[in-house]
């Protein structure tokens, strides 16, 4: 870990929240009656999700979604259905695994993409941070790893700038030099 990174969350932060989180959901579906579904969102979501699902205590099915809203550092506000799941899920609960949630836009099309077209029994929001500062639509998350006030670009552990950064196993916040140091290794 470089000692000029602000640190937003440690690789034993994270594995803390995946365990907290795990035993929680673990308790919440016990009594489900159809396995749930465990909906990742790629690509920043994949870290996070296959900690998870490792501490989550019971059958569960797992599936990708893939949409996108990113171009560098800044939402789009247009939502790119890129890749959607194959699962039936109509009355199964979905726990939709997302890495961040910030205006709220794109899981607001998530959720209601997954009632208009497949009518899940219920929806459970589990992220790692919710940036409830950018907060434009009103979405429930139902598990927050961490709850961030200001506006800052995090990488790492999944979170990425232009698919770079996704392989460091802790989250920080980029700085403007190592975005122009990217933009270079982009360009070779």
């Amino acid at each position: 870990m470089r000692k000029d990174r602000e640190i937003v969350l440690s690789e034993e932060e994270i594995q803390a929240i995946c365990k907290d989180f795990g035993k929680k959901l673990t308790e919440e579906l016990k009594d489900e009656e159809r396995t749930p579904l465990f909906l990742g969102v790629m690509k920043g979501a994949l870290n996070f999700m296959f900690d998870l699902i490792k501490r989550v205590e019971r059958p569960i099915f797992t599936d990708f979604i893939q949409i996108s809203s990113y171009a560098g550092v800044q939402s789009t506000g247009k939502i790119n259905l890129k890749k959607d799941f194959d699962m039936d899920i109509k009355d199964r609960t979905v726990v939709v695994v997302e890495d961040v949630v910030d205006t709220g836009i794109s899981m607001k099309y998530l959720i209601d993409h997954l009632n208009e077209h497949y009518q899940p029994k219920r929806i459970i929001i589990c992220c790692m941070f919710d940036k409830v500062y950018a907060r434009c639509e009103d979405i429930k998350i139902d598990y927050a790893g961490k709850k961030l006030q200001e506006n800052c670009f995090l990488v790492g552990y999944g979170l990425d700038y232009n698919e770079l950064e996704r392989n460091v196993p802790y989250v920080y916040i980029a700085k403007p030099e190592d975005i122009d140091k990217w933009n270079e290794e982009i360009q070779k």
